[in-house]
């Protein structure tokens, strides 16, 4: 079982609402669904706490939020079935659906459908003000580097642009609150985040001590835009209490995905209470903002499942055949 060889994750049981009577065919549907996440602290966890509970508030279900790695494990769990939904990101999907995820070699992970944009995964560093860095450039060779926890987005890909950028460090994983803590205690010189922002840890951070948003060069965001899956990316001014200027990022899309076996018509009600929900989703976390139709043509990597292709076309999405998991 991929979870065994992943390690168990905790799991949180929320109770759903009473849902609104539904003139829709539940045949099949699950009484209650589980949904991959990451580590606390990281906006994964609260973003997807936060649809999942809307879901299951909308149609009287039960959800079970679990706590996972992040972007590569809900591949491996959503695939088996071990977690019905989830989150990824583009560059992780891909390489997974290609058998070359590093959790589980080889392993073709092709029963994963795409669900509903999300948000834009900014990859940005922060680092104590007292350690006097407040540029990459900066980052003393055999610094201590927090990537976020094994496997994940950030770990996937933030080490791979810190050495492209010819700076010798120290490898270091672990969840976002973990990494937070070993940041202040001086344990670590810098945390590589890529996460939706604003990243609900540096907004803890900067709370208690002063932090520097580090940000990329122009130079540097057209290295990473030549060696990796990611798009340039400008973090708005004010995002964080510490940073009144924008910041130049680097980024990559992160979708929704459900087990492709899923029920259709469960995957598209789930589908329209997320979309059509946008301003609760908002209250969530202001990552959501890009958690729009207009944003249903990210997704060139993952096959829609069927019942959320149903209503992105009957919304307007032109959705290629070929796109839709038969």
């Amino acid at each position: 079982m991929i979870k065994s060889i992943l390690g168990t994750s905790a799991i949180v049981i929320m109770a759903a609402w009473p849902a609104l009577a539904q003139n829709v065919d539940r045949t099949g549907w699950p009484s209650s669904f589980t949904l991959g996440t990451a580590s606390q602290g990281g906006t994964f966890f609260v973003y997807g706490s936060g649809y999942g509970n809307l879901i299951a508030e909308e149609l009287g279900l039960r959800v079970g939020i679990e706590i996972t790695g992040g972007a590569m494990q809900n591949m491996a769990l959503v695939h088996t079935g071990e977690a019905d939904m989830g989150m990824t990101t583009l560059g992780p999907a891909q390489a997974s659906i290609a058998g070359r995820s590093p959790l589980v070699p080889g392993l073709e992970m092709t029963n994963v459908c795409a669900h509903f944009p999300m948000y834009e995964t900014p990859f940005h560093a922060v680092a104590l003000a007292s350690s006097g860095i407040t540029a990459l450039s900066e980052i003393p060779a055999g610094a201590r580097i927090g990537f976020g926890p094994a496997g994940s987005t950030g770990d996937t890909y933030f080490p791979e642009m810190i050495t492209a950028l010819n700076i010798p460090f120290e490898h270091r994983n672990g969840d976002w609150n973990e990494l937070g803590r070993q940041l202040k205690d001086g344990q670590i010189d810098v945390i590589g985040f890529a996460a939706g922002v604003p990243v609900p840890q540096v907004a803890e951070l900067e709370a208690s001590t002063a932090v520097n948003i580090i940000e990329f060069t122009a130079e540097e965001q057209a290295l990473m835009t030549a060696l990796f899956p990611v798009a340039d990316y400008t973090i708005p001014a004010r995002t964080y209490a510490s940073r009144s200027a924008p910041a130049r990022a680097v980024s990559m899309w992160n979708f929704a995905i459900v087990n492709c076996d899923l029920p259709e018509s469960f995957v598209y009600e789930a589908t329209r209470v997320v979309m059509q929900g946008n301003a609760r989703m908002m209250q969530i976390n202001a990552a959501a903002a890009t958690t729009v139709f207009e944003n249903w043509d990210k997704n060139t990597v993952i096959p829609w499942h069927p019942g959320a292709a149903r209503w992105f076309i009957e919304n307007g999405a032109s959705i290629p055949a070929e796109m839709i998991k038969s």
